[in-house]
């Protein structure tokens, strides 16, 4: 083997090496995360690693501020006593709220969980409106229906808001609009003109609060 021989050799060995060490150091960057469950991550071991965890969001432990958040996931078997806390630095997804399950991958930091990515599971809901009230029908009977549970349904008007906001959206029947409060997921399916109804109360400030899962009216769409 003559010298520009070795040489060009020598030169493809380096290039191979060298492709070697890249693409190893992109496999390490990219490493998958740990699927593991909330016992796992609250009996140490992970501090400083990437790990996927799902649980259901606890009621009364969402707190938002400016574009993170935090909240507390529990065991879906209903076991609050292992909730892990989780931040969220991200916009809340409409389906995002008290009960639904949440998944969340990020990395483990002082016992607790900052998730990078989330994504919520929560069950569709169908239900017919026959016995419930419009909201003119609702409205118009004034202060005696405040505090008082009631079904009322409508059509969404604008924009589902997260759990955070003031209230999540708007209905309207018959010519009057109503505000709905609720800290739970929404179904995806909820959105401009759709008709759901929704079972709850109205409040004093003239916003309805909802107890339950506002559902997709099944017999109506518009």
């Amino acid at each position: 083997m003559n010298k520009k021989a070795k040489r060009r050799l020598v030169v493809v060995g380096g290039i191979v090496v060298i492709a070697m060490l890249v693409i190893v150091a992109i496999a390490g960057g990219g490493q998958a995360a740990s699927s593991l469950s909330i016992g796992d991550v609250l009996g140490g071991g992970y501090e400083g690693k990437k790990v996927q965890v799902s649980g259901s969001v606890v009621a009364g432990s969402i707190t938002a501020e400016g574009s993170s958040a935090t909240f507390r996931i529990a065991p879906e078997d209903g076991d609050a006593s292992q909730a892990l806390t989780v931040t969220y630095d991200g916009a809340l997804p409409a389906t995002f709220g008290a009960g639904v399950v949440a998944v969340c991958t990020g990395t483990v930091t002082d016992g607790a969980l900052d998730a990078a990515e989330m994504v919520t599971k929560c069950p569709s809901k169908y239900e017919s409106a026959e016995g419930s009230l419009t909201v003119s029908g609702l409205l118009e009977q004034g202060d005696a229906m405040v505090g008082k549970d009631t079904r009322v349904c409508g059509y969404v008007r604008g924009e589902v808001a997260s759990v955070d906001a003031d209230h999540r959206f708007t209905i309207e029947s018959q010519g009057a609009e109503l505000k709905v409060r609720y800290d739970g997921g929404l179904d995806e399916g909820i959105f401009d003109g759709v008709a759901v109804v929704v079972t709850g109360s109205l409040g004093e400030d003239g916003v309805f609060t909802a107890s339950e899962q506002p559902a997709i009216d099944e017999a109506v769409s518009e």
